[in-house]
């Protein structure tokens, strides 16, 4: 599933993309993708229209025009792929923006859990994104602190929960909480300041190189890099990894290096 360093790599496809093209023409292939909005209102309200700088708010991905603004979510399997208007069509490609400049940008997905939204104003988005936590990337260290003192479930769940903070994903918490050597199972109310502070140092240093390789990366020195192993073993100490479940997902950790307490 696309978690915020994808996004942020869709972010990067849009900006390199599109930024200051006008949409000459919208085609939808499927309007299964399409979210309160119909294909006569996305392409009234986006043709002729300049895409301007993009943004991200956690796993989201906001196309602003300077008028409505595009509001992306890619699910499990989405994407956005640049390419020219002559490209041939794949099966998945399921909205195609055909720019200027003989550009094309194309929302491709296969499963087509989540797609597009139109926010015709600041009042939309407030009430597309209003249940969102701080970005992952952005929150300072003492509004992070906040959100965990303030939560009654374990960390895994805090760090997930979309609600309390934007972005992180199955991948990047179990990442995140090996690096800062603290069980998925811990209470987030229960953690000590040190606990708290080291967490959010590691979930920084952690997202800062997954966004540079634009996913979260199977590492030989990453606990992403033995969790689907047949026989995962920790890569910092060896042991035998455990698996569990935990807020609704496959959970992996280590009992050695993420002790009780």
């Amino acid at each position: 599933m696309p978690e915020l360093p994808d996004v942020e790599g869709f972010r990067q496809v849009l900006e390199s993309c599109a930024k200051g093209r006008v949409v000459r023409h919208v085609e939808v292939r499927d309007a299964g993708v399409l979210h309160g909005v119909g294909i006569r209102g996305l392409r009234d309200a986006l043709e002729g229209r300049r895409f301007g700088t993009p943004e991200r708010h956690g796993k989201w991905l906001l196309a602003r025009t300077g008028g409505p603004t595009l509001v992306l979510h890619f699910g499990m399997t989405g994407r956005l792929v640049c390419g020219r208007p002559d490209d041939a069509v794949e099966a998945h490609d399921r909205v195609l923006f055909t720019l200027s400049g003989d550009r094309q940008l194309r929302f491709r997905d296969q499963r087509k859990l989540q797609g597009l939204w139109l926010a015709h104003d600041d009042s939309d988005l407030d009430r597309l994104l209003g249940r969102q936590g701080p970005d992952a990337m952005a929150v300072d260290r003492a509004d992070f602190e906040a959100v965990l003192s303030s939560r009654r479930g374990h960390l895994k769940s805090a760090l997930t929960d979309q609600s309390a903070l934007a972005g992180l994903g199955n991948l990047l918490a179990d990442e995140i909480l090996w690096r800062a050597r603290l069980r998925p199972d811990r209470l987030a109310r229960e953690l000590t300041q040190d606990d708290r502070r080291r967490l959010y140092s590691e979930m920084r240093r952690t997202l800062r190189s997954a966004v540079s390789a634009g996913c979260v990366p199977p590492r030989d020195s990453w606990l992403t890099g033995h969790r689907d192993d047949a026989d995962p073993r920790c890569p910092r100490c060896g042991s035998d990894l455990r698996r569990s479940r935990m807020a609704g997902r496959g959970t992996v950790w280590c009992p050695r290096c993420q002790p009780e307490g």
